[in-house]
This record gives structure tokens, C-alpha cells and sequence, in this order.
């Protein structure tokens, strides 16, 4: 509507002061000046935080390589996300709580990192203890051969267990 009506002649006070306010509300969330600049560069930082930065850190993070020495040569393995250490040297980080090394059993020690879990001591799937078996399979009982060459004749064949008369449905004591 302002770009019909150009000039104030054309207008009432009334009028004049509600293009003003109309105007005023178009802007009412716009920033000028310093104001507008300062959301930019902040605005311009959160984008680089958020997307840029974490892609970066991303892309430089996988492409670094394990601290550990073995034998003072240094590990060639790329580290975990967010770590300074891959797979198997995760266990000589302090810092760390996700991995505590297998314990083995007393005749092969075993250090393989292992994922902390519900379990009071943690294994690795070499090491691994069994529960104990539940399914305990029952043991055939012989039946007596007197049993088994029981006589014929106490079975009925299909044609004696046909009735021979109708009974009432309703049976009566």
C-alpha cells in the first residue's frame, strides 16, 4: 500500500500515522548499523563452529595416528574417534573409562582391550566364561519287555468301538 500512496499529501494525520507504524512494524525485527554487523560475524562463527569446525575435526581427528610405542616404534594404526590411541593401546590412556584389558585365566595372560560392560570382569571372547548348562537331558527309562509284547486282544479295532445302538444323548445315573 505505501507504493500507491507516494506523498503525504494524499493523506489524513490519521492515515499518515499508520503508514508510519505499519512501516515502523515492517522493520521492527531487522537490525541497522553495528547491530547488524555484530549478528553476522556471529551468526558467520556459530556456522563455522558447528558445521566447518566439526567436519574439519572430523577429517584431521581420523587421519591421526596411534601415541603408543611398541618397542620404540611408534603404532601405525589410525586412533579411535575422539582419542589419542586406536584398538588395541586404547587400555594405556589414564583417561578413558570405556575399555579395561581382558585378565586371561592364570595359564594365559591376556591384555586385549576389552568394552567395560554390566559384567564385574570384563573378557574377551577367548577367555569367556560359560554359565553353567540348564538343559540337563533325561535318561531313557528300558521299558520291561513284558510291556512291550502286551497281548492284542485288549485293543478294540474301529469297527467293535462303532455303537451298536443309539443311546440317548443324555445319560441318566
Amino acid at each position: 500500500g505505501s507504493s500507491l500512496l507516494t506523498g503525504p499529501e494524499g493523506l489524513m494525520a490519521k492515515e499518515r500515522e499508520n503508514l508510519k507504524r505499519l512501516k515502523c512494524l515492517r522493520r521492527y525485527r531487522q537490525r541497522y548499523g553495528v547491530e547488524a554487523l555484530l549478528h553476522r560475524q556471529l551468526k558467520e562463527r556459530r556456522m563455522l563452529a558447528t558445521d566447518g569446525a566439526a567436519q574439519q575435526a572430523h577429517t584431521t581427528r581420523s587421519s591421526q595416528r596411534c601415541l603408543a610405542f611398541v618397542d620404540d616404534v611408534r603404532c601405525t594404526n589410525q586412533s579411535l574417534p575422539m582419542t589419542r590411541h586406536c584398538l588395541t593401546h586404547i587400555c594405556q590412556d589414564t583417561n578413558q573409562t570405556l575399555f579395561k584389558p581382558c585378565q586371561g585365566s592364570e595359564e594365559v595372560p591376556c591384555n586385549k582391550p576389552v568394552p567395560v560392560s554390566l559384567s564385574e570382569d570384563p573378557c574377551c571372547p577367548l577367555h569367556l566364561r560359560l554359565p553353567p548348562q540348564m538343559y540337563v537331558p533325561e535318561q531313557v527309562l528300558a521299558v520291561p519287555e513284558e510291556l512291550e509284547a502286551a497281548p492284542t486282544d485288549l485293543y478294540l479295532s474301529a469297527a467293535e468301538l462303532q455303537p451298536t445302538e443309539s443311546l440317548p444323548l443324555e445319560f441318566s445315573d
